[in-house]
């Protein structure tokens, strides 16, 4: 049995904090504002596992009511997805991921960041290259995003129950 799960994030742009996307932090002068480290990529990733399992959201598991979670690595929580999704009898199959990003041109570290999503998951599945895939669009100077203020990133991941 397959089964899908769709994450969103996204996070204001604020100078004085690194721009980490997929684990990697991307050269620019403004960053993520958060209460974690605020990578968007890796929050949309968790909540799509979580939702390709049907356990709530990111939020759910890790509030940012909670001090705990201040300054946390999205790894961390990406990690924790992970081990959720195997403890529940599934295993990811693949991922496609969608950055939204106006001023910083993503196009060189595309290729880095599914490497580094793809170590991660890897004491997990050994998933092939080509099982992970980032896209990186601009909003074409609409709305916050396009003004340079914000940042998003949409995930789709395929999950399969694992045989017994």
């Amino acid at each position: 049995m397959f089964r899908a799960g769709l994450g969103f994030d996204n996070h204001r742009l604020v100078p004085g904090r690194p721009l980490l996307l997929g684990g990697i932090e991307v050269p620019s002068p403004v960053g993520e504002e958060a209460h974690s480290d605020g990578d968007v990529l890796l929050h949309a990733l968790c909540d799509a596992l979580y939702g390709a399992v049907g356990k709530g959201d990111m939020g759910e598991h890790f509030p940012d009511s909670d001090p705990r979670w201040k300054g946390q690595a999205s790894t961390f929580f990406l990690e924790e997805a992970l081990h959720l999704v195997r403890e529940c009898g599934y295993r990811l199959v693949n991922l496609d991921a969608t950055i939204f990003l106006e001023k910083v041109k993503l196009s060189p570290y595309k290729r880095e960041i599914a490497e580094n999503i793809r170590r991660i998951v890897k004491p997990f599945w050994n998933l092939e290259a080509d099982s992970i895939n980032i896209k990186a669009k601009t909003m074409e100077r609409c709305d916050a995003v396009g003004r340079g203020e914000a940042v998003q990133a949409q995930v789709v991941v395929l999950v399969r129950l694992e045989e017994k």
